[in-house]
């Protein structure tokens, strides 16, 4: 007997961690890719989609839909991590696809369409702003809260983000899109930007045995395409290596067993202030304890499962196999 599939949708601002996210998720087995949706973040949607669309031609699987989705955040002006990526998004080492040709329907009707077709098994992972999905999330709310999962790569539950003090990028970008989703009743899995610091970021030896011992194509695309990324990272944290936050949550999307320690919490998303705009605040004291509910937030409001470690050695497992 044949087990089934696991349905996956991906949501992504495709920039250099974005495509070793689909690489990983692309040559799972047990995954059935459905779609990916582009949204504006890293690189404007039309060259997050020619990215997405070279990537899965390395991976030989032009048969992925390529949805574009919001060109903007709902109330902000665009902000794209071209300093970050490069102005490609990949590094600037001179990728394009063979051909690129979007599917024709907008990403939130493709997303509607899988969810309402899906019976409740279609697994959702998030890369980038979360524009798209507070879009699909407006159309039909009901039928969004039937994903079966919602990893969500966003937030810095910990306080320490990547473009603020106080904030991670994706949710940055559209603060109310995040809150929108965050506030959803969805079932959301929040894997944020501390996960790809420190011990789960690449170090300089698994840099050189992915590129050099590895070394398929697509191992050394993966590190090619994330060297602007690189040295970024290290600009901005003093850390030498790659930080792969997006491949990071696709590993806790494809085995949940790889996750240390999680709890649940009320998560809020500051949209007024700008000192601390994208903020996820986490209400870390809403754990039931003996059976009673205790926190500073009301015991009704929507829980987020937040993942806050990870076997890093196994997650590093899972990306070198995908790239062998």
């Amino acid at each position: 007997m044949h087990t089934a599939l696991r349905a996956f949708l991906i949501d992504t601002d495709t920039a250099s961690d974005d495509a070793v996210a689909l690489i990983m998720a692309l040559r799972a087995s047990g995954v059935d890719v459905k779609a990916i949706t582009i949204v504006n973040g890293n690189v404007p949607v039309g060259q997050g989609a020619r990215n997405a669309t070279f990537t899965a031609e390395l991976c030989r699987r032009q048969d992925v839909p390529i949805h574009l989705g919001a060109a903007a955040p709902l109330k902000r002006d665009a902000f794209t991590a071209t300093y970050f990526h490069g102005e490609d998004g990949l590094g600037d080492i001179g990728c394009a696809p063979a051909r690129f040709e979007p599917n024709p329907t907008p990403a939130v009707d493709a997303i509607l369409e899988h969810v309402r077709g899906s019976n409740g098994d279609l697994e959702l992972v998030t890369l980038g702003p979360l524009t798209n999905i507070a879009l699909a999330i407006r159309g039909d709310a009901a039928a969004m809260r039937q994903v079966r999962r919602c990893v969500v790569m966003g937030g810095a539950p910990c306080c320490v983000g990547n473009v603020t003090p106080a904030a991670e990028y994706n949710v940055w970008c559209d603060p109310e899109a995040a809150s929108i989703v965050f506030r959803s009743g969805m079932k959301l899995e929040m894997v944020g930007w501390h996960l790809s610091r420190g011990q789960y970021a690449l170090d300089v030896n698994e840099i050189d045995f992915i590129r050099n011992r590895i070394a398929t194509p697509l191992a050394k695309f993966a590190m090619d395409c994330n060297g602007t990324a690189a040295l970024a990272f290290q600009r901005q944290t003093g850390q030498r290596g790659i930080a792969l936050p997006d491949p990071v949550a696709m590993a806790v999307a494809l085995d949940p067993s790889i996750v240390a320690a999680a709890s649940s919490h009320c998560v809020e998303v500051e949209t007024a202030s700008e000192l601390t705009r994208g903020m996820t605040v986490v209400d870390q004291l809403d754990l039931e304890l003996g059976g009673a509910q205790r926190g500073l937030w009301p015991a009704d409001s929507g829980k987020v499962r937040i993942v806050w470690e990870l076997d890093a050695a196994r997650w590093k497992e899972m990306l070198y196999r995908a790239l062998r």
